[in-house]
């Protein structure tokens, strides 16, 4: 077994912490993802993202600057098991070598600003992959969730969870996180999709190397990315809204249009974009859900198009995945459902590992 993972926030997780006065290790650490986990699982390849929120950052391109310098530190701590990707070719070379290989990505388009000019000096810091839009519009295009309705929604689940079960008011509330949850969750944007500058933005970013990552982006905005550019792109972390019903996971026609181009979506282990629960129930996440999952977009789309984008230190803990450490248990799972060895191999790196042949050069 290998694993190319296509999206995780413990980078971000840890810079965070260093700023906070409460230090841990990439090598290892109490979070989801530390590089003891990842040789100990078999991973060839692990996507760290670069997770700017706009709105709560100052000047995005300085906090990402300041994150960068934090990966290099890590790097530099860790170069006898961890190596950078620059190439494809440096996969293989890395592998060879007995180090695990490190992409890095930003996940949040606008820390460039809208200046085209950026997107190289990100080039030249080694990001190979850019999430174009996270939860809030920037200069290059509209998300699926906006930003300010999943933040009305937090404050209503907050509301709920200081009301006592049962209760006339409990109910109440529970009903107007319900309201909120179906505006933020289940109304996707077909109307906001790439700006004028965003087009140009992807437009170059397959020029230079740059994989598009349409995870968060909105469905026009899908479109917008399959209609600008010419190599595959990827949904590093997104699943089948037709198994969950959350703006966050692809269409079936989506699914469809990816695979067509020769991308990959990858599998998000968040419980809540995997199975939908009732308001004030818990959802602690089951590899059953992830499983449904797969079946679904394999059967739509192929096999070819399916990946691993767990989210890990960006989301809740899955009860059943709860790191990296879970990912023999999700072949286990997967091959008992049926799916072969070969189909496997594709799901867990090698379909992720034939897009970064196709587009990084």
């Amino acid at each position: 077994m290998k694993v190319i993972d296509m999206h995780c926030d413990t980078i971000g997780g840890l810079f965070h912490l260093k700023e906070e006065g409460k230090p841990q290790s990439l090598r290892h650490n109490s979070g989801h993802i530390d590089l003891e986990r990842l040789g100990e699982n078999h991973y060839l390849l692990q996507n760290f993202a670069m997770f700017i929120p706009l709105g709560s950052c100052g000047d995005p391109w300085e906090a990402v600057g300041a994150m960068y310098r934090y990966y290099l530190e890590e790097l530099e701590r860790n170069r006898d098991i961890l190596a950078p990707v620059l190439r494809y070719e440096d996969i293989g070379r890395n592998e060879a070598s007995g180090k695990i290989s490190s992409l890095l990505t930003v996940e949040e388009g606008g820390v460039c600003k809208g200046e085209l000019e950026k997107l190289g000096e990100l080039y030249r810091m080694g990001v190979r992959m850019i999430t174009l839009t996270w939860n809030f519009d920037n200069e290059i295009g509209h998300p699926n969730f906006d930003g300010f309705l999943r933040e009305r929604l937090e404050e209503a689940g907050e509301r709920l969870r200081k009301c006592t079960p049962g209760t006339e008011g409990w109910e109440q509330q529970r009903l107007a996180v319900q309201t909120a949850r179906d505006a933020c969750m289940h109304t996707p944007n077909v109307t906001g999709g790439l700006t004028p500058r965003g087009r140009e933005f992807v437009e170059e970013m397959e020029r230079l190397g740059i994989i598009p990552d349409v995870s968060h982006l909105s469905d026009a905005g899908f479109l917008d990315v399959l209609e600008v550019t010419r190599k595959p792109f990827v949904a590093s972390h997104s699943n089948a809204r037709a198994v969950c019903p959350n703006v966050r996971n692809l269409t079936d026609d989506m699914i469809r249009k990816l695979a067509d181009r020769g991308g990959v979506t990858g599998l998000n282990f968040c419980p809540d974009f995997l199975e939908e629960k009732p308001v004030g129930q818990e959802n602690p996440g089951t590899i059953a859900a992830v499983v449904r999952h797969a079946e679904h977009i394999a059967r739509v789309g192929g096999v070819e198009v399916l990946g691993l984008g767990s989210d890990f230190d960006g989301i809740p803990t899955h009860a059943q995945l709860p790191g990296a450490q879970g990912m023999e248990r999700l072949w286990e799972a997967l091959h008992e459902a049926g799916f072969s060895e070969g189909e496997l191999d594709k799901i867990f790196y090698g379909n992720v590992l034939r897009v970064y042949r196709d587009t990084l050069g």
